[in-house]
C-alpha cells in the first residue's frame, strides 16, 4: 500500500481506499485504521474551516448547519468492502491452517513409523529428510494446536535421530550444522532486543521461532543450553512486546474515559434544548464544535469499545444538529407567518395615514399598534425596515392630526378656564352665609353645560371639582328646605288644632310609619336589584329628611 505519510488530502485518502478495493491486495488492519484516522482528521478540519468561513462571512452561529460530504459515503463504502474482504480472508486463512494441520499430522505419523526400529531408521534417513523438507514447506497451523504439534515433531525427530544407525561422521555433521543454524537464530533473537520497532521485532521473532522448529536437533549435551539461550532472547522480546501493548491498552482505556466524558457533555447539551433557544444556539454550537475538535485530538479507544463510543458520540452530534435544523426551520416558518401579518399591518397603516377622521382613525391605528406588539419576531434582515415603514405611516397620521387640531386644543384650554371660573362662582355661593338660590345655581350650571370640551387629560379633574361643589350646594339647600317644611307644618298644626296634643301625636306616628315604609322599600331594592342604586340613594335622602322632621316634631310635642 502507498506510504500513508505521503497522503496529504482527504481526496487522496478516498482514492487510496478505492484503489485498495479495486486491487487484489488485502490491507492490514493497522493500515485501515490509519486510513480511517486520516480521513476523519481531514474531514473534521474541513468542517471546522467551513464553519469559520461561515462566521467570517457574517453568518449567525445559531443558524449554522454542517453540510453533508458525499466523499464520506464513498469512503465508508470502500472501508466496509475492505472489512468484508479481510473477514473473508481470515476465514480462508483459517481453513488453510486447518488443512496444514492435517498435512503435518500425516507427516508426524510417517516420522513416527520411521522411528519404530533401530534397524529401519538408518535405511530410511533420506525418507526422513524428505518428510522434514515437506514439513518446512507447509504453512502455519491454528495457533491453539501449534505448540503441541511442534513438541510432537521435536519428540519424533529426536527419537528418530537417536535410533538412526549411521556413521558418526554423518550424524555429527548434521548435529553441527543444526547447531550453527540455531546459534545464528539465537544471535538474531538477541539482536532484536535493540530494535526500536517493538512490533517488527516481535514479528521477526515469530519467524525465527518457525525456523527453529523446522531445524533439526543438535547433540544431546548441547540441546538444553542452546534452547535456553534462544528462549531467554525470546523472553526479552516478548516482554517488550507485552509492555508495548499494555501501554497501548492503558492509553486506549484513558482515551475511552476521555471520549465517554465528551459524549456525556454533548448529551447534556442536547438535554438543554427547548423552545426558547434563539439566543442560545450560537453558544451551544460553539461548545459542540469545540467538543468535536477535542475528540479529534484523542486517539483510539480499546478495539471492542472504539466503534460503540464513536457511534454514541456521532449520534449525540447528529441529534444536536438535527434539532438545530428543525428548530430554525420551524422558526423560519413562524417568522414567515409573522412577516405576512406585519406586512398586512403596514399596508393598513399606510392606507389610513392620509385619513382626516381623526378620532376614528386614531383608534384604528392604536389597535394596529397593539396588534403589532402581539405578533412575534420576523427575520432580522427585514425587521428594521418593516418597523420603519409601519412607524412612518403612524407618525404621518398623528403629525397631520396634531397640525390640524392645534386650534382645537387652544379652544379647549379656554373652555377649561371658563369652567374653572363657573366652579369658583358656585363655590362662592356655597361659602356665603346667605340662603341658597337654586335658580342662580341652575343658571350657572346651564352656563357650564354650554361650554365646550376641555383637554382630555384634564376633564375628570375639572368635572369632579364642579360636581363636588354642586352636590354640596344641593345638600345645603335640601337641609334648609327640610327645616322650612317642618316649621311650616308645625305652624299649620298650631293654626288648625291649637294645643290639641292628640292631633300632634297622630302626625308624629304618621311620620314614623312613612319612614318605616321607605326603609322597607330600600331593603327590598338593595336585596333584589343591582340597578337600583340611584333610586336607593334618592330614597335614603328622603328618609333622612323625614327623620330630621320627626326629630323636630318630637321637640314640639
Amino acid at each position: 500500500m502507498e506510504n500513508i505519510e505521503n497522503i496529504e488530502t482527504k481526496e487522496q485518502v478516498v482514492a487510496q481506499a478505492i484503489a485498495l478495493v479495486e486491487g487484489e491486495t488485502i490491507p492490514e488492519k493497522t493500515d485501515m485504521d490509519q486510513l480511517k484516522q486520516l480521513f476523519y482528521r481531514y474531514h473534521n478540519q474541513e468542517m471546522q474551516d467551513a464553519y469559520k468561513a461561515y462566521i467570517e462571512a457574517g453568518g449567525a452561529p445559531e443558524e449554522y448547519v454542517p453540510q453533508m460530504d458525499p466523499r464520506e459515503e464513498d469512503f465508508r463504502r470502500a472501508m466496509q468492502t475492505l472489512r468484508e474482504r479481510r473477514q473473508a480472508e481470515q476465514v480462508r486463512l483459517q481453513e488453510e491452517r486447518i488443512a496444514n494441520l492435517q498435512k503435518k499430522q500425516q507427516i508426524l505419523e510417517a516420522i513416527q513409523q520411521l522411528a519404530t526400529t533401530p534397524e529401519e531408521a538408518g535405511a530410511k534417513f533420506d525418507e526422513y529428510k524428505q518428510l522434514q523438507q515437506q514439513w518446512k514447506e507447509i504453512g502455519p497451523v491454528p495457533a491453539e494446536q501449534s505448540t503441541e504439534l511442534w513438541k510432537n515433531y521435536q519428540h519424533y525427530s529426536e527419537q528418530f535421530y537417536d535410533l538412526v544407525k549411521m556413521g558418526h561422521e554423518l550424524r555429527d555433521y548434521d548435529f553441527k550444522k543444526n547447531l550453527e543454524i540455531k546459534t545464528a537464530l539465537c544471535e538474531k533473537a538477541e539482536a532484536l532486543s535493540s530494535v526500536e520497532d517493538v512490533i517488527a521485532a516481535f514479528n521477526t521473532l515469530q519467524a525465527l521461532h518457525q525456523e527453529w522448529k523446522e531445524t533439526g536437533p543438535v547433540e544431546r549435551e548441547q540441546r538444553e543450553a542452546i534452547w535456553t539461550r534462544f528462549k531467554e532472547a525470546s523472553t526479552e522480546v516478548n516482554k517488550r512486546h507485552q509492555a508495548h501493548f499494555e501501554a497501548i491498552k492503558a492509553r486506549e482505556e484513558e482515551n475511552l474515559i476521555k471520549k465517554t466524558a465528551l459524549c456525556e457533555q454533548i448529551e447534556a447539551l442536547c438535554a438543554q434544548l427547548g423552545d426558547d433557544m434563539v439566543s442560545k444556539w450560537g453558544d451551544l454550537t460553539k461548545q459542540v464544535l469545540a467538543l468535536q475538535a477535542e475528540w479529534k485530538t484523542i486517539g483510539f479507544a480499546p478495539q471492542k469499545q472504539n466503534s460503540a463510543i464513536f457511534e454514541r458520540f456521532r449520534q449525540a452530534c447528529d441529534k444536536f444538529f438535527t434539532s438545530k435544523a428543525e428548530y430554525f426551520k420551524a422558526l423560519k416558518d413562524t417568522q414567515a407567518a409573522n412577516l405576512a401579518r406585519k406586512q398586512a399591518l403596514v399596508e393598513k397603516a399606510q392606507a389610513l395615514k392620509d385619513s382626516t377622521e381623526w378620532r376614528k382613525t386614531a383608534s384604528q391605528l392604536v389597535a394596529l399598534q397593539k396588534e403589532w406588539k402581539e405578533i412575534g419576531p420576523v427575520a432580522r434582515k427585514v425587521s428594521d425596515q418593516l418597523w420603519s415603514d409601519f412607524r412612518a405611516a403612524c407618525d404621518a397620521f398623528f403629525e397631520a392630526r396634531k397640525q390640524a387640531t392645534s386650534g382645537e386644543r387652544d379652544e379647549q384650554k379656554q373652555n377649561m378656564e371658563r369652567k374653572a371660573d363657573i366652579t369658583s362662582q358656585l363655590k362662592a355661593l356655597l361659602d356665603s352665609g346667605e340662603e341658597i338660590v337654586i335658580d342662580k345655581v341652575k343658571e350657572l350650571q346651564a352656563q357650564w353645560n354650554a361650554v365646550g370640551h376641555v383637554p382630555y387629560k384634564e376633564k375628570d379633574a375639572v368635572y369632579n371639582a364642579y360636581r363636588e361643589v354642586c352636590d354640596a350646594l344641593y345638600e345645603k339647600s335640601r337641609t334648609s328646605r327640610i327645616a322650612q317644611r317642618t316649621a311650616s307644618r308645625f305652624q299649620k298644626i298650631q293654626e288648625v288644632a291649637g294645643d290639641d296634643k292628640q292631633r300632634l301625636q297622630r302626625i308624629y306616628e304618621q311620620l314614623q310609619q312613612e319612614i318605616k315604609t321607605y326603609e322597607n322599600n330600600i331593603g327590598f331594592l338593595t336585596a333584589s336589584s343591582k340597578k337600583g342604586n340611584a333610586l336607593v340613594d334618592q330614597m335614603q335622602k328622603k328618609v333622612e329628611a323625614l327623620k330630621a322632621e320627626l326629630a323636630e316634631m318630637k321637640k314640639k310635642l
